[in-house]
């Protein structure tokens, strides 16, 4: 650390004072520990460094709307998604950690001002007669009082509050961007569970159709049995197919309960919320297209990369508080012990100094701490970009394959439709029996089964979509957002210059 003296002339004896102090001082400063060669190697990456050109393409769409919910399953799944995030014990416990990050803050905020106490004491005692006390109070009972005031403040010259307050402050906005993403999962979760109950109340339906034709199905092998026109491999084949028909209708009902019991949970509500929950549709497909600008917009449009971001101011400002703790703390106090009466009067001032003269090894170690820390922060940031990132791509790629297979499987149900047509006009005019007509409706029912398969998973690639895409989160509407993502810590620079 470089440090610059001057002296004035004077008498000798306060020029030879001054000479001491001067370089008393000198001596103290050159002590100070020093955190040189202690630097980071976490540098927060950009969007502009990924290739997503091909796999997020500008396609001219809207970012997800706060009520996103509402053009999925229309105010019934809106009302429980909202329902979900006024009990959900998850975002209760994300809103108490905003909570405690708010108290951080103030209690960093109040250390950089002026501390102001008072304090009274009264004490009756009997002054000895052999002590300090003379006569006429010595041998005597008398009673003591002390009326104190006392203020104090703490110079901030290197920025160790400034620092606490920094880290104070954005671990607030952290846990601010944390609550916004709970609110996302519980929603996403809320929505998704939803589809799912809807799936399972349609290929119910379906199922009971399948029994109903099967069991007409049983009915017609038993008849040609027992009038010797079909073997009997063929009915325990149709009574099989009931039997099976049967298990997985309890099977599906076991789910719906289960999903029932899921939602009530997600709600924070008791079993019993479940079954009162109106059975779902599934909503129709629509259209969904990227916006523009993706990546670099996705920064302040995902909750998570904004905690991350948020998480990586926090501990620069940890970094600038453990580097204040190299210098100089000094502070200014003011003592006043003021009774009533002017002559009992009494009045103090004087600095304070404290140096880190022998305690380089601690501070350096608190550092170095700091700094790994921010590189792991570094590192959570990028990791979280990345994954951001590949979650949209991975959403995308989804849904264009599953569209591509409802457009084949549309082609699939579509001929088994004219199947089953062929084979009733059959039947209707007599070249063929009523058999040929069930067994082409339970090819259209399990085709149907299918598209209905792939319509739930559509609905449940666009909530995912969706919530990659932030589910309208905004960070700078929210005041969450950092100006500069770009900005690196160097660990080696502060107000002075360590050399």
């Amino acid at each position: 650390m470089k440090t610059s003296l001057r002296f004035s002339a004077g008498s000798s004896k306060g020029s030879f004072r001054g000479i001491v102090a001067a370089s008393c001082a000198f001596v103290l400063l050159s002590a100070c520990a020093s955190f040189k060669g202690i630097e980071t190697s976490g540098k927060l990456r950009q969007p502009a460094e990924y290739a997503t050109t091909e796999s997020l393409p500008d396609q001219h769409g809207q970012w997800p709307d706060i009520k996103w919910a509402q053009a999925i399953g229309g105010a019934p799944l809106q009302s429980l998604i909202d329902e979900a995030i006024a009990g959900n014990p998850n975002l209760q416990i994300a809103a108490a950690r905003v909570a405690a990050a708010t108290a951080m803050t103030d209690a960093a905020d109040a250390a950089s001002r002026p501390a102001v106490s008072a304090s009274l004491d009264s004490t009756y005692q009997r002054f000895s007669e052999n002590y300090i006390i003379p006569p006429p109070y010595a041998g005597t009972y008398q009673t003591d009082n002390a009326l104190r005031l006392n203020f104090s403040y703490d110079f901030d010259f290197w920025g160790k509050h400034a620092g606490e307050l920094r880290s104070a402050l954005s671990q607030g906005k952290a846990a601010q961007a944390e609550q916004y993403n709970a609110r996302l999962v519980i929603a996403t979760s809320v929505a998704r569970t939803w589809i799912q109950l809807a799936r399972l109340y349609a290929q119910l339906d379906l199922n009971q159709q399948q029994l109903d034709v099967s069991a007409r199905v049983a009915h017609l092998t038993q008849l040609r049995l027992d009038a010797g026109l079909d073997a009997k491999s063929e009915n325990q084949q149709t009574r099989q197919q009931v039997a099976s028909l049967g298990a997985e209708h309890e099977q599906l009902l076991e789910q719906i309960s289960l999903t029932r019991n899921q939602l009530a949970a997600l709600l924070g509500q008791g079993p019993d919320r479940g079954r009162q929950i109106e059975r779902p549709v599934l909503p129709a497909d629509v259209a969904t297209a990227l916006p523009d600008t993706l990546p670099l917009e996705l920064l302040g449009r995902r909750p998570d990369i904004v905690v991350a971001r948020w998480q990586v101011e926090a501990v620069q400002g940890d970094i600038s508080s453990a580097k204040a703790a190299f210098y100089p703390a000094g502070f200014s106090s003011i003592g006043l012990n003021n009774l009533l009466q002017s002559g009992s009067r009494t009045l103090g001032a004087g600095p304070a100094i404290t140096m880190p003269i022998l305690e380089g090894r601690t501070l350096r170690a608190n550092l170095k701490g700091r700094v790994a820390e921010y590189d792991s922060m570094v590192a959570t940031y990028n990791r979280a970009l990345n994954d951001a990132l590949h979650e949209v791509a991975d959403q995308v790629t989804s849904l264009r394959a599953v569209t591509l297979q409802s457009e084949q499987q549309l082609k699939a149900t579509q001929a088994a439709s004219g199947n089953l047509d062929l084979a009733q006009q059959r039947e209707r005019i007599g070249t063929t029996n009523m058999l040929p007509a069930l067994a082409a409706e339970m090819t259209l029912l399990s085709q149907r089964r299918v598209d209905l398969d792939l319509q739930a998973r559509r609905s449940d690639l666009r909530i995912g979509l969706i919530k990659a895409l932030g589910g309208g989160f905004d960070a700078q509407s929210q005041g969450l957002a950092i100006e500069d993502n770009s900005t690196p810590l160097n660990v080696s620079t502060i107000r002075l210059t360590q050399q």
